[in-house]
């Protein structure tokens, strides 16, 4: 179990930092990146899934919640208290976009976790030595 919420992480990592660096579209890419990753973290096509929606689900979530703040942050920090209202307003519209946006990236990262799951199964446990 702990390798599955440990690819969660590492996908949800790779989600976060390509979403931050390419607006819009690096937040699907990351997902994809992020799943396949997760997957071969989490090691075999279930637990990849499972991994992989996790880290779409967290990195698309976090990304819609730092774009409100930041937004009303860089709208107080430039105009005062009216462009902290106005900026968090239009952090707001974004995050909504932004809060949709993790239902695709879990999608596609879910996708992208059974890719790499599949890249490296797990490990067979049923041997036995005599």
């Amino acid at each position: 179990m702990a390798s599955i919420w440990l690819g969660a992480f590492v996908g949800f990592l790779l989600t976060a930092v390509l979403g931050f660096l390419i607006p819009g579209l690096g937040t699907l890419i990351g997902a994809f990146v992020g799943g396949i990753i997760a997957g071969l973290v989490a090691r075999g096509a279930g637990r990849g899934v499972i991994a992989g929606f996790l880290a779409g689900i967290f990195g698309g979530l976090i990304i819609g919640i730092l774009s409100v703040f930041g937004l009303a942050f860089l709208g107080g920090l430039s105009s005062g208290l009216g462009g902290a209202l106005f900026g968090g307003l239009a952090g707001l519209a974004v995050g909504l976009v932004a809060i949709l946006l993790p239902i695709f990236a879990a999608i596609i990262s879910a996708i992208g976790g059974l890719i790499g799951g599949a890249l490296r199964p797990q490990h067979n446990r049923s041997r036995t030595y005599y």
